[in-house]
């Protein structure tokens, strides 16, 4: 029995106009193994697999009857069935002699041949996931690459002599790879896109003084050639350099230096997206990492950068038209619902996103999906699906270009041919195939469409009565009429204050880009001021805050592609200025407003710290600034966060104050760590000390310690620490003292807290509460700051420990303060002298700080306001805590008073007028600082309040 009567199970599955053409073709092949008298191999596996392969793929059945001992060779040395290794086609080249440039390109191309056989047949018989098939191709590539180009050097050298670095060694050029095979996933027919770079300058000491640029051109020229030129045995790949810098009219090969200069100044947006998945896949990969690295400023920005929404939606519609003017949309890499949408969802993603979050700077596809999955930027649903998609589209673009090794991704029209990929790809037919296709490419196209969908306005603003507006292109009183009916009040000084805007220095120097994005936000901006109840203020506010960051357009395309982003922004800014003012200083923080899941939901301690230990985990030891951008951007957000929710009426007042306070305990919690890393890592560390042991404490006061902190408030601290030899060493290459060690601590904490940068100042610190104010030392020893608080504190440090409590630092120190603190309150007092300093403190501190303005009330200052209850609140402490030591548990206003009424010090009714007082004041504050006001407001709104609070004073403390 012949070996095709053997394959008669295998012919009968095939469709009866494939079955002719298969056993034609598989007849000449088994004639010619007998002409040469070969012998095969043959497994249960092979023979399941022929027929398909054969009849699926023109190039295998050409290439093995052609040269039937190709795939004898790959089925009797065990490749065909095989899974490669990466460094497989490397290590089968560098057994292969080669003497002369076309003996290189003979073996090359005949190498070539073989293995992509194998890659066609293992990925059409099924025996390999897709994942394994881009791999392979991808490792093909830089293989033959690699080979060439190391031959092609050293053939160079021999006949002109070797370029060389600066420190004397030999010169080598880096290849980069683009695209698909920059990110491993190299299709079956695809081209190579190559870009060329020499790290420097020089001349060759040959006759001609060859120019190391010229030397290089000519190898490149030479490797370009040996991969791409057309000869009896085929090509390698066919090889692109038209995405270097300057394109055609570049030069072939250019230096690093000219390579940084271009893609700084004159690089276009698209070279943006391409660089994203570029990767070096031969050369000096030493050098070559200079280069790489070169590329990520370039690539991914700092800040969010929106706009590129708007630039890949305009390349995609480009190919669009291009595919319609060549009757092209049956292109499943180009069309609609292809592979170049999905591409672009993630890169959209990777750009806006990736300067922030490193993960994202990755460049396979799939794991961006997935990424974009696990980080809820993309719904689950919809990333499952695209994940899904690319498979099945990149295995359909795969089975196309394997029938003939064309470089096609256009669907076949040949029905013949359409029957083939059907069958290839396991379909009964054609139409089912299809149908399978078309909704994979529906739903593909859906989810392109939703991430890079405009707002639904109307696409020329000119033709919406907000759009005339905007555009000023009608009479004022017509214009002040279109404004009245967007529900604005005063519609001829909010007409003015829009032409303002528009003919304001920032807007003027916005480029063409950036002036379209506002073209098409402000009439989308003026359209929702229906939505508000105070329109006018609303507009107002948000032109201030659109014109304090129109430099940075990102902003503006962030709200112009995202309606629901536009919407918070309108409802917090019609509640509140502040939230302006603060955009305004942070304009990071717009990126916030898109996920209104986390934007109204602040974070508690334990998910902040949780939080900050990610953040700070991707920060080296000493790398100080990086340290406080991100500290600073994570207040910032966290703070957004708290002030929506209030804001929003989410969360009541008491809860306000204490996420602020959370934020600043974990905060100053992880400045120290990181700080005493910082130090132990440059001069080890004190005795007795380890990384929680550190004998260094925090103590807050005032509306830290009382956990009582607004939005502008700033941070009262103390630093304590205690060890037994202040003299004693440390113990790392550069020791000092511990007690410098500790000041140094000290100064650190200090400065990452409160050094003014771009991104602004993490908290004011005052210190002068420490010992002896600013003339004492920054950190005391416990010991000391205990003697001084029993020998030496005035009565009002006394009143200010009230409020002290343990932020961060030792444990063991906490409970050490903790006692001293309960000491020194505890102590017996005169009453009669105390509640005389008390009073004193406070008429001195009223007479200089509270507003002389008639009608006016502070909230803090005034008579009968917060300053006030606080200080009847420490007078009665100070004067009873030694006869009641549970009045030191507590160190915030309102759980005091509950002590002093339980304790007797006051009665029911005194204690809850002064708990109301209190909390209605510090509402107020809230109120006033969120629209932007000073803490006072009109006496009579808290005439009745205040002469309650007053009586109390002087029942208490007259």
């Amino acid at each position: 029995m012949s070996f095709i009567e053997n394959l008669e199970p295998e012919f009968a599955t095939l469709p009866e106009q494939l079955r002719t053409t298969a056993i034609a073709s598989l007849t000449r092949w088994e004639e010619r193994l007998a002409e040469l008298n070969l012998n095969i191999g043959q497994t249960p596996a092979f023979n399941a697999a022929l027929v398909k392969v054969w009849c699926s793929s023109l190039f295998v059945a050409e290439s093995c009857t052609r040269k039937p001992e190709l795939l004898v060779d790959l089925v009797n040395s065990g490749d065909l069935e095989n899974v490669y290794k990466q460094n497989n086609y490397a290590e089968k080249l560098a057994q292969t002699p080669v003497e002369s440039q076309a003996g290189l390109m003979e073996k090359l191309r005949h190498f070539r041949r073989r293995e992509m056989v194998r890659i066609a047949w293992r990925d059409l018989a099924g025996w390999a996931e897709l994942s394994e098939t881009l791999a392979d191709l991808s490792h093909l590539a830089d293989a033959c690459i690699q080979f060439a180009l190391d031959f092609l050097y050293r053939e160079a050298c021999e006949l002109r002599g070797t370029p060389l670095l600066a420190d004397g060694s030999p010169q080598q050029i880096i290849v980069l790879g683009m695209g698909k095979l920059g990110a491993y996933e190299l299709n079956y027919s695809s081209d190579i896109d190559l870009i060329f770079a020499y790290a420097e300058d020089g001349v060759l000491p040959d006759r001609k003084e060859t120019t190391y640029g010229e030397f290089f051109t000519k190898l490149c020229r030479n490797l370009i050639k040996v991969l791409d030129e057309i000869t009896v045995d085929g090509f390698v790949f066919r090889t692109d350099i038209r995405l270097r810098p300057y394109g055609d009219s570049g030069p072939v090969i250019m230096t690093f230096d000219g390579m940084e200069n271009y893609y700084q100044t004159q690089a276009r947006e698209w070279e943006r997206y391409a660089m994203i998945k570029v990767r070096q896949v031969a050369g000096d990969f030493k050098v070559g990492a200079q280069l790489m690295a070169m590329f990520k400023p370039f690539v991914y920005r700092r800040y969010l950068d929106y706009g590129a929404f708007e630039e890949l939606r305009s390349l995609k519609a480009q190919i669009t038209q291009e595919l319609r003017r060549k009757d092209r949309m049956e292109n499943i890499k180009l069309g609609p619902g292809g592979i170049r949408e999905i591409e672009f969802i993630g890169q959209a993603f990777q750009l806006i996103r990736g300067g922030n979050d490193k993960a994202l700077q990755i460049r396979p596809i799939l794991e961006v999906l997935q990424l974009l999955q696990e980080r809820k930027l993309l719904a689950e649903e919809d990333a499952g699906q695209l994940i899904q998609s690319y498979r099945f589209l990149r295995r359909i673009e795969n089975h196309i270009q394997q029938y003939q090794d064309q470089q096609t991704h256009d669907l076949p029209k040949d029905p013949l041919v359409q029957q083939i990929l059907a069958h290839s790809l396991d379909y009964p037919d054609w139409a089912s195939f299809k149908q399978e296709l078309d909704k994979v490419r529906t739903q593909v196209h859906g989810v392109f469409d939703q991430v890079f969908s405009l707002s639904k306005q109307d696409s020329s603003t000119n033709t919406s009565r907000a759009g005339k507006i905007w555009a000023c292109v009608a009479d004022d009183s017509e214009l002040q009429g279109y404004l009245t009916e967007c529900g604005v009040q005063d519609s001829a000084a909010i007409l003015a204050a829009i032409k303002g805007f528009k003919n304001s220095a920032a807007v003027r120097r916005l480029t063409a880009k950036g002036a379209g994005v506002l073209d098409r936000l402000m009439p989308q901006l003026i359209e929702a001021m229906r939505q508000v109840s105070n329109p006018d203020e609303t507009l107002t506010r948000i032109l201030g805050l659109f014109q304090a960051v129109a430099g940075r357009n990102v902003y503006l395309s962030l709200l112009s592609e995202n309606p629901g982003a536009l919407l918070q922004l309108i409802r917090l800014s019609s509640a509140s200025s502040w939230i302006c003012n603060y955009l305004s200083q942070y304009p990071v923080l717009f990126d916030e407003l898109l996920d209104t899941r986390s934007l109204y939901e602040p974070l508690k301690k334990a998910d902040l710290d949780a939080q900050l230990n990610v953040l700070l985990a991707q920060i080296e030891v000493q790398d100080l600034e990086q340290l406080m951008v991100v500290l600073r951007q994570f207040k910032q957000l966290n703070v957004l966060r708290v002030a929506a929710a209030d804001i929003m009426g989410i969360i009541p007042l008491m809860v306000v104050s204490d996420y602020l306070t959370y934020i600043a305990e974990s905060i100053v919690s992880h400045v120290i760590e990181r700080a005493w890393l910082m130090l132990a890592d440059k001069h080890g560390l004190p005795p007795d000390t380890d990384n929680t042991a550190i004998g260094f404490a925090v103590i807050g006061f005032g509306k830290l310690g009382g956990i009582e902190l607004g939005y502008g408030s700033d941070l009262d601290l103390v630093f304590l620490y205690d060890c037994k030899d202040g003299n004693a060493m440390t113990n790392g290459d550069k020791p000092i003292s511990s007690s410098q060690f500790y000041g140094r601590l000290g100064l650190k904490v200090r400065h990452i807290l409160d050094t003014k940068m771009l991104s602004g100042v993490l908290y004011e610190v005052d210190m002068r509460l420490r010992p002896n104010g600013d003339s004492g030392l920054l950190v005391n020893h416990i010991g000391a700051y205990e003697d001084y608080l029993k020998n030496q504190a005035w009565t009002w440090e006394l009143q200010a420990l009230v409020r002290g409590r343990f932020i961060a630092g030792d444990p063991q120190l906490k409970a050490q303060y903790e006692a001293i603190r309960n000491r020194v309150l505890s102590l017996p007092r005169d009453s009669e002298s105390l509640k005389k300093e008390v009073r004193e403190m406070r008429e001195k501190m009223r007479d200089a700080l509270a507003t002389k303005d008639k009608d006016k009330f502070d909230l803090k200052q005034s008579k009968g306001g917060i300053a006030d209850i606080e200080f009847i609140v420490q007078f009665g402490v100070l004067d009873r805590a030694a006869l009641n030591a549970a009045l030191t548990t507590y160190t915030d206003n309102v759980r005091l008073l509950e002590g002093l009424q339980q304790h007797g010090f006051m009665s029911k009714t005194d204690q809850q007028i002064l708990k109301n007082a209190y909390c209605t004041y510090r509402d107020f504050g809230h109120k006033q600082i969120l629209q932007g006001d000073k803490a006072v407001i009109a006496e009579a709104e808290v005439a009745k309040m205040s002469a309650e609070v007053e009586r109390i004073w002087h029942d208490y403390m007259e």
